[in-house]
């Protein structure tokens, strides 16, 4: 079985099998998290697919309902909108799912910890046993060239003395190789014990989870099961709508719809030329169709319309104010693309020419993305520099590329090893970054696709505010993980055009689109947890600062870098001793540290202490509050995305960071 393996592992070279089993089971967190993602990703592309769908029934509604095949678009639009609920109630399903692997996640971390403080002796008794190891080799070093040594001196002749000398050693040496001999075989039978105890508790443990884990995927596989099931039960019944419905019915449906059929032509009886009445509709006739064609000829003859405007009674300014009316009521009118006019006579009919075709600016650039342009619309916008325009020349139909930027603040503070007292607050902002052509086909197209994005992940987030002034929401939505959103084109038209006209030669302009506030779990949110002791005495003052790596607070977890840490000494410091170095202002006074980057990947996975030793004279120092910096690119706290819904638009670079805010640490 596992465990009598993870014991063979833990007595092999340098007895190192227990941090494998341990390291082991920290890679069952990594995995609940991945499946996780995996099931959440999932359920987002089913989402997806089922709004694609829902959408597609629509637009079956709305086919042509002339004609005998009409009444087979009812059929369509019935059967999409089933298999879009198929795909909703598999969203549904997967969205509880996700629930109760995050209540496996809790748990599991509960019990990591709990096993993790159970097995603090077994660490004890394995770096017992390594360093008696290492102490009894040296002494079986020391004990046969001691023993050789006397031998040598017997043999060589040497002294009675010097014989006698060396025997002591000898002797002296055997006495602590056996026992460091005797002391190795009860630290070995010490180390077997809590080694075998321990390594049943991690074979419970990981037995536990991939039972765990395969509970999940049976229910993550079940639930997609049933809806194939489901997919095709609406499938058959689409056939047997099809089958069913014979060409005889659609005739049928088709004469009833119109009437034909019902009553045959009337009869006609033969009637008496009238002569007087004859000669006036003949006058009639003749004079509005007169012409020198030929009798023969059947083509209508055109007519040319020529409207005249009202002439203006009030001067000048009456009719100033008439043409601004038609020009604002013409300016809301939104004509849809693919609506299409036959000309009346006004003539040769001219086709419109799609709006020109622009350079756009890459979005790609990381330095396009900001985090302090303001919420509303009226303000300066942020602008920017690019590498330069794109080579590529778009097209109004073509997607337009757009970037985004989640950038949040993470403030603490730590109250001694307490950690009920941790106060954590964490806010984000989300930055649109544009390139500078866009502005051009959107004032070129008077009806740009609408911008449309759903917010992911948005469990977390205890407050969402968006600009009012571009951003419209539906709060009725009931997915507490998304929130979707779209712009108001015309406002970002607007806002983007004043950007330009103040700052013509920028490449790209960034625009503050939300600001939210996540959900805090206290010490359990941080991404560096702290706690400062001092000792502070007349002469000496000694600091010392825990830190470790949270990697459970991050939504990908990654490394912490430029890590600072700050914090001001007072009673006249005259000498510092400090591990690891640290940086000493003398004007400040105030002790600096510079650390590396802090990962699971660091020392002791991320976890370490900062000492220092200040001589100071005038003593007793006061203790003062602990100021932290550092900041991550690549992730964020929350986890909040944005994924870009319909078409018309492309995502090209989705920059996620956070940093510090005020974070501190008090003894």
């Amino acid at each position: 079985m596992c465990m009598l393996l993870c014991v063979s592992d833990a007595q092999g070279e340098k007895n190192n099998g227990f941090d494998v089993l341990y390291h082991n089971m920290k890679h069952g967190q990594i995995s609940t998290k991945e499946l996780s993602d995996f099931i959440r990703e999932r359920s987002t592309i089913e989402e997806s697919y089922a709004r694609s769908m829902t959408k597609l029934a629509k637009s079956a509604g709305n086919f042509s309902q002339l004609g005998t095949f009409a009444p087979m678009w009812d059929i369509f639009k019935s059967s999409t909108e089933k298999l879009a609920g198929c795909h909703l109630e598999l969203v549904r399903k997967l969205q509880e799912l996700i629930k109760e692997v995050q209540k496996y996640v809790e748990e599991q971390a509960k019990a990591h910890k709990k096993t993790k403080e159970e097995v603090a002796p077994t660490l004890e008794a394995v770096q017992n046993i390594q360093s008696i190891s290492q102490a009894l080799q040296k002494s079986k070093e020391i004990y046969n060239a001691k023993t050789v040594e006397q031998e040598r001196l017997r043999k060589e002749g040497a002294t009675q003395r010097d014989v006698d000398k060396a025997g002591v050693k000898a002797k002296k040496a055997t006495e602590t190789y056996k026992s460091y001999v005797e002391k190795y075989a009860t630290a070995k039978s010490e180390f077997e014990q809590k080694m075998a105890e321990t390594a049943q508790k991690f074979q419970d443990i990981e037995e536990n989870h991939v039972l765990q884990m395969k509970e999940i995927i049976r229910s993550y596989s079940q639930s997609v099961e049933e809806t194939h099931i489901q997919i095709g039960e609406v499938h058959s019944e689409f056939v047997r709508n099809i089958e069913n419905t014979s060409l005889e019915s659609l005739i049928q449906k088709l004469a009833e719809s119109k009437g034909t059929g019902k009553e045959g032509p009337g009869p006609i009886d033969f009637e008496e030329c009238n002569t007087a009445i004859a000669t006036e509709g003949a006058s009639l006739y003749n004079s509005f169709y007169s012409s020198s064609e030929s009798e023969d000829e059947e083509e209508p003859k055109k007519f040319h319309v020529q409207i005249k405007p009202v002439q203006p009674n009030n001067g000048i300014h009456q009719n100033r104010a008439n043409i601004d009316e038609l020009k604002a009521s013409i300016g809301n009118i939104i004509l849809s693309p693919s609506t299409s006019v036959r000309p009346f006579s006004p003539q040769k009919a001219t086709n419109a020419s799609p709006p020109p075709t622009a350079p756009l600016a890459r979005a790609e650039s990381s330095s396009s993305l900001s985090s302090n342009a303001s919420l509303s619309a009226g303000n300066t916008p942020t602008v920017g520099t690019s590498r330069g325009p794109s080579p590529v020349t778009l097209a109004s139909q073509d997607a337009l590329p757009i970037a985004v930027a989640f950038t949040e603040s993470v403030n603490a503070y730590f109250k001694g090893a307490d950690p009920t007292k941790c106060i954590v607050k964490i806010t984000g902002d989300m930055t649109l970054s544009f390139p500078m052509g866009i502005i051009k086909v959107f004032t070129t197209n008077p009806s740009p696709a609408t911008l449309t994005f759903k917010l992911k992940n948005t469990s977390r987030l205890e407050q969402i505010l968006p600009n009012q002034q571009l951003l419209f929401s539906d709060s009725s939505q009931s997915d507490s993980n998304s929130k979707d959103f779209w712009f108001n084109m015309q406002a970002l038209t607007s806002y983007l055009r004043k950007a330009s006209e103040q700052n013509p030669s920028a490449s790209y302009y960034n625009v503050d689109i939300l600001k939210y506030q996540v959900q805090s779990d206290g010490i359990h949110s941080t991404p560096l947890n702290l706690a400062v002791y001092w000792k502070c005495l007349s002469s000496t003052t000694e600091l010392r600062v825990d830190y470790s790596y949270n990697p459970e607070s991050m939504a990908s977890p990654g490394p912490l870098s430029n890590v600072q840490v700050l914090v001001h000494v007072d009673g006249g410091v005259t000498n510092m001793h400090s591990l690891p170095n640290s940086i000493w202002n003398l004007e400040q006074n105030k002790c600096l540290w510079k650390l590396s980057d802090i990962s699971e990947k660091s020392e002791n996975e991320g976890a370490g202490s900062l000492r220092a030793k200040f001589d100071v004279s005038d003593g007793p120092s006061s203790p003062s509050t602990l100021a932290v910096q550092f900041m991550n690119d690549g992730s964020t706290l929350s986890g909040v995305d944005m994924e870009l819904q319909g078409s018309g638009y492309r995502l090209s670079l989705n920059k996620k960071r956070f940093a510090t805010g005020r974070y501190m640490a008090d003894c």
